[in-house]
């Protein structure tokens, strides 16, 4: 079967059987082998049997949401490729030629772009057409190096075994947006065809909750961009306040009207120290990320992580931690100069704000270091030892195959040599004739001759 078109479903009577009929309408005008497979997610209102009279396989699915529909009428669709789209009649699955096409050229994922196939008055919410959508799509272009101009369009066409092989996980709404981002990031050819948008034929409620799906798309898209999400925040973080320490820490700054001095010292310390959190969770949930499969392996991080070894981290954090002491002596020098009284807060503070914050970054140095080192001794692991058991049966089974194997091999010289002998009696058999004929002749010349 070439063609399976998905389409999940939750209580939709009033449209599903219109969305059936109009996609096997398209097999048969364009001759086509495909089915169209209903992901049931627990219907109450019959749309089942419209489904199935109108020539569906309902596949009932019991997992709750969007995403775990889609996945159960995926893996129960029996086409090489698969088209899915909502039962709620706003896509026009007679329109689904161009991704076949696409599909058939060699793309892995072939979306709808309803910005440039044309949205209808009333089709979509303003503020999902005008803010979420192309905010949202922004974002993944932003993030992840996509091309996709609508990420979340809910017409899209794709191999199945090339989709199966991301491991998709997510069950909700922000299934949409992992399709795509995945496939990006394991290089698929994403290409994309211009879709028109319909007022859906439902008299109730849309399921899409416009903020809580928005959040759940855009917190996915943040999760599986640890540069964005920790890196490149950390960074900047990090230049602002090494830049704002060190122009602090010799003395107050003016700029204009406006004076900095210790109290902005101890905020450029925080925004340091968060800084440098930030960037090692990044590289920590990259590492992590890259173990479990979440995102594909990335060569810099793992040259980055096979550099930064549990010693150079514990270097690092100790010539930190150096600093640090050293600072904090020079603050007890300080305060003896001045006979261990009340210290001046603008001279002070100069020399432990930095040695405290050396101090702290230090620590977090060594901690990151030691726990990139425990996430490393998963990829070190030996390998299984073998069980006493299976290893005897495989022993016996190997015994018992080449038993089998030697009673055939004997059955079929016998069957051979009998068929030799046959062979061999066949051909006397004719010798035994003649020469019986040629003795005779003398007898009966004597008969004769008798006679």
């Amino acid at each position: 079967m070439e063609l399976s078109v998905v389409m999940p479903c939750l209580n939709e009577a009033e449209t599903v059987e219109t969305c059936v009929r109009k996609t096997i309408g398209f097999f048969e005008d364009s001759g086509i082998d495909g089915e169209v497979v209903i992901a049931d997610n627990g219907s109450t209102d019959g749309s089942q049997q419209l489904a199935r009279d109108a020539g569906a396989r309902v596949v009932p699915v019991v997992d709750k949401g969007y995403g775990n529909a889609l996945m159960g009428g995926i893996r129960a669709a029996r086409g090489r490729y698969v088209a899915m789209g909502d039962a709620d009649d706003s896509y026009d699955f007679t329109t689904l030629g161009p991704f076949l096409d696409e599909l058939r050229d060699g793309a892995d994922l072939v979306m709808g772009n309803r910005f440039k196939g044309g949205i209808a008055d009333g089709a979509m919410p303003p503020l999902h057409r005008y803010l979420g959508n192309p905010v949202l799509s922004f974002v993944g272009r932003l993030f992840f190096g996509s091309k996709i101009g609508d990420f979340h369009c809910g017409l899209r066409a794709f191999e199945k075994d090339a989709i199966l092989r991301l491991g998709l996980q997510t069950g909700g709404m922000e299934f949409a947006s992992e399709m795509v981002v995945k496939a990006t990031l394991q290089g698929y050819d994403i290409r994309e065809v211009p879709t028109t948008l319909s007022p859906d034929g439902r008299t109730r409620a849309p399921h899409l909750n416009t903020w809580r799906d928005g959040w759940r798309h855009l917190r996915f898209l943040m999760l599986y961009s640890p540069r964005w999400l920790f890196l490149i925040p950390g960074l900047v973080f990090m230049m602002l306040g090494l830049v704002a320490g060190v122009a602090l820490s010799t003395g107050p700054v003016t700029v204009g009207d406006i004076a900095f001095d210790v109290d902005t010292l101890v905020g450029a310390s925080a925004a340091l120290v968060i800084g440098f959190q930030a960037v090692l969770f990044a590289l920590l949930t990259k590492v992590y990320a890259m173990q479990e499969g979440f995102l594909p392996h990335d060569r810099r991080v793992q040259k980055l992580i096979d550099w930064w070894s549990l010693e150079r981290g514990l270097l690092l954090g100790g010539l930190l931690a150096v600093a640090g002491l050293g600072g904090l002596v020079a603050s007890l020098l300080h305060w003896r100069v001045n006979s261990f009284g009340e210290l001046d807060p603008r001279h002070s503070l100069r020399i432990v704000v930095p040695a405290a914050t050396a101090l702290v970054m230090s620590f977090q140095a060594i901690f990151a270091s030691l726990f990139v080192s425990i996430l490393g001794i998963r990829r070190r692991q030996h390998p299984p030892l073998t069980d006493p058991a299976e290893e005897a049966a495989g022993v016996v089974d190997a015994a018992v195959q080449k038993v089998a194997e030697a009673e055939k091999a004997a059955k079929a010289a016998k069957a051979a040599k009998a068929e030799k002998n046959e062979k061999g009696a066949a051909e006397d058999e004719p010798e035994k004739v003649t020469a019986g004929k040629a003795g005779a002749t003398p007898a009966e010349a004597g008969d004769e001759d008798a006679r």
